[in-house]
């Protein structure tokens, strides 16, 4: 089996004019962001700061091969993921605060980024799996320009929260090769209160209807990595079933091959578990709440994961 994936990249056709360009306009959003749904308008390149509480430098957690992901990604070599501290909604169930809340993690210019990507493909990765990119979409789209131009030839993985915006998925097309949204919320009254992210769902359906236009459904190579596409990630919340149903309905709005990875390992942490106003997701998921959700999914998709197995709907 080869070590990565027997496809062309998008972003190795996209002219060095246009690549350059994409990157520039990004830059220039930093000024008056608007890189996510929350539409800040801060100068970032001031050091001003909006939701997502970071200036115009990228900070990286960590980088590494992760065997986590799901198979697709993963494979036998792992997915090259880079972490970036800071997150664009505030959930108050992550079980990541320390880094996408504190913002724990070491400033990274893009040509820095370029030599992980570069050193992770080196270790036989599948793909670059940037997570917890949006705030950080110009420097991650300098640094592919120029882990490009010395040799990166492994698809690119955009692994967000789904709360984009269409006008600078635009930008991504043409770079990007997978985007994997988890999307969480199909009600905005619950994402306000539980993500802090106001306006979530019509912003996600927007989003993911672009990115669907962009790369359509995920393809697989002979040895089963993916090379392209969308694949949806959800993860089931307790007392919220039909939150799910609806997420899975909109996702078969798209294909009914679109692929969903049903995701039934909530456990609260943050604060799910010290504040009372959040007691309804204060527990762990119970069975018979993700059994409800995979059966819906199953029902109306054609590739539906849980329990860590994909399976034909």
């Amino acid at each position: 089996m080869s070590a990565t994936p027997d496809v062309t990249p998008r972003y190795l056709s996209l002219p060095d004019d246009e690549f350059e360009r994409r990157a520039n306009a990004l830059r220039e959003r930093y000024a008056d962001c608007d890189l996510c749904s929350y539409d800040c308008g801060v100068d970032r390149t001031d050091g001003q700061v909006g939701a997502c509480k970071v200036d115009d430098t990228a900070y990286v957690s960590s980088y590494f091969p992760h065997f986590g992901e799901e198979d697709c990604l993963k494979g036998w070599n792992g997915s090259g993921t880079i972490f970036l501290a800071h997150c664009n909604m505030g959930c108050v169930f992550c079980q990541n605060a320390e880094t996408s809340h504190g913002g724990k993690g070491d400033a990274a210019s893009p040509a820095e980024i370029a030599g992980m990507a570069l050193e992770l493909q080196e270790k036989g990765c599948h793909n670059i799996n940037f997570v917890t990119p949006t705030h950080h979409s110009p420097h991650l789209v300098e640094a592919v320009r120029l882990a490009r131009e010395d040799g990166l030839r492994v698809p690119v993985v955009w692994n967000c929260g789904g709360y984009e915006r269409p006008e600078i998925l635009e930008r991504l097309d043409g770079i990007v090769d997978v985007y994997m949204p988890d999307v969480k919320w199909s009600d905005d009254s619950l994402a306000a209160k539980y993500s802090k992210a106001p306006n979530y769902w019509s912003n996600v359906k927007r989003s993911l209807r672009e990115m669907h236009r962009q790369v359509g459904d995920l393809r697989l190579d002979g040895d089963g990595l993916a090379t392209g596409g969308i694949l949806v990630r959800h993860l089931v919340m307790p007392n919220h079933v039909e939150n799910s149903k609806r997420v899975a309905e909109f996702v078969a709005e798209l294909s009914d091959e679109t692929y969903l990875n049903v995701m039934g390992q909530y456990r609260p942490e943050h604060l799910a578990l010290t504040e009372e106003r959040y007691a309804e997701i204060s527990r762990s998921l119970r069975p018979d709440e993700y059994t409800q959700v995979v059966d819906h999914a199953l029902e109306r998709l054609e590739r539906v994961e849980y329990d860590g197995r994909m399976y034909r709907g």
